[in-house]
């Protein structure tokens, strides 16, 4: 079974001030198109994306290779959701967020900061 990747998208976009929160969809999306072009650097194997985008990012489209899921309230929630149905499945969550990095982990995920997917 592929490793499941759940990036945190409002995370990892605000992790670099280039102007992000004028467009915060358009944000997503190229986060989303660099995701589905390069894959996870440093993960062997199969794997598969999830892409969890709320607020001004809702509507972004998934695409092959990344599937992107919009929260419906809060996006750690949601990905801790994600997690959970994981059911034990080998989980990466993608991102900086302290609060969340802790409920993921003590569901068993492995968690890994922006530069992940989003080098500076």
């Amino acid at each position: 079974m592929p490793l499941l990747v759940v990036v945190d998208a409002a995370n990892v976009v605000g992790s670099v001030p280039d102007g992000w929160w004028r467009d915060r969809r358009g944000a997503a999306e190229r986060l989303r198109d660099r995701l589905a072009a390069d894959g996870v650097p440093g993960q062997a194997g199969p794997v598969e994306i999830v892409l969890v985008v709320e607020g001004a990012a809702r509507g972004v489209e998934s695409v092959p290779g990344v599937r992107v899921e919009a929260a419906r309230g809060s996006g750690d929630d949601h990905m801790v959701g994600l997690v959970a149905a994981a059911g034990g499945r080998r989980t990466l969550v993608v991102t900086a967020d302290r609060g969340l990095r802790r409920r993921v982990e003590e569901l068993g995920a492995r968690v890994a900061g922006p530069r992940t997917v989003r080098p500076r």
